[in-house]
């Protein structure tokens, strides 16, 4: 049930919040806006919603990994320990960082496997990026302390996660920096968009600053600030935060709807005796974006595909 299915009169009253002003971009042109800061109302929102004293907005979940990966200062040589089960641009923005993406195996949560990240972990590893799959949490109690123990950054990537917690604390919000993703096919949307969250202050320093060509947005005018590093252009615009606000906050009714259905589906579900689910870490803190099912082999996999096919 994503966010796109509730897209409606309260998105609508936003985004024209915006065109009134006529200020479509986040910053500058102060005395036009009419009272008119979407951006910095979703970040604000965001902050509170997830308990972190920092979020900042951009331009998608991809650019939220990229900023993490620079803001984590991984670079040329750097290994980062990932999961080979994830979106490409896991992938992508480690090899763009010219970084070196090292797979550890995933276990029963469809996410990493502790075990498996602890061996794949050497002296030129400098971060991990755990990836919460398919709405729910990897082992990140386990991979927080491994992180801890070697003095190797966490950085999460829980762009399919929003809204999870585990025993009670949000995804995205045990590493260094943590990653949304808001694309039009995730839990809550902006169309396009993503976030970076963290409590680190010299992180979202960097963060805000790296999003914007390197701008440290120190005093009121924007073309007379700072410029102490290179950034790239993940700047998210008004009309794209105008939609966010909104859907931030229908995220719990949507959490809730999407709970009670995959409920309804795995109660359906658990009379067939080769079915497993994905093992949960923490169930009550599953999002139930997603429901997945395991088979014992990979012929049971394709003869149930197959019937479902020709159902």
């Amino acid at each position: 049930m994503p966010g796109f299915e509730y897209i409606g009169e309260a998105e609508h009253r936003q985004v024209l919040e915006v065109m009134a002003s006529g200020v479509l971009m986040r910053y500058g042109f102060d005395g036009a806006r009419k009272g008119q800061w979407k951006c910095r109302e979703l970040e604000e929102n965001l902050a509170t919603r997830f308990g972190v004293r920092r979020a900042h907005v951009c331009s998608s979940g991809t650019s939220a990994l990229s900023t993490a990966l620079a803001v984590c200062g991984v670079g040329a040589g750097d290994e980062v320990v990932l999961p080979p089960f994830t979106f490409v641009a896991d992938l992508e923005t480690v090899l763009l960082a010219g970084a070196v993406p090292v797979f550890a195996d995933i276990d029963e949560t469809l996410c990493l496997d502790p075990r498996s990240v602890a061996a794949a972990m050497t002296p030129r590893t400098k971060a991990v990026l755990v990836v919460h799959m398919c709405g729910a949490m990897a082992r990140i109690d386990a991979i927080m302390e491994l992180c801890r123990t070697h003095q190797v950054t966490l950085i999460e990537d829980a762009a399919q996660a929003a809204g999870a917690t585990f025993h009670g604390r949000a995804l995205g919000t045990f590493g260094r920096v943590g990653c949304l993703s808001f694309d039009y096919v995730k839990t809550i949307t902006c169309g396009e968009g993503g976030a970076v969250l963290t409590d680190d202050e010299e992180a979202y320093r960097l963060a805000q600053a790296y999003t914007d060509h390197g701008h440290d947005h120190v005093g009121a005018d924007r073309g007379a600030d700072g410029h102490p590093h290179i950034g790239e252009n993940f700047r998210l615009s008004e009309l794209h935060a105008a939609v966010g606000v909104a859907q931030l906050a229908r995220l719990d009714d949507i959490l809730e709807v999407q709970r009670r259905h995959k409920a309804m589906l795995k109660d359906g579900l658990a009379g067939i005796r080769s079915l497993q689910f994905r093992e949960l870490p923490d169930p009550a803190g599953d999002s139930a974006t997603f429901l997945s099912l395991l088979l014992p082999s990979e012929h049971d996999a394709r003869q149930a595909a197959k019937a479902l096919a020709e159902a």
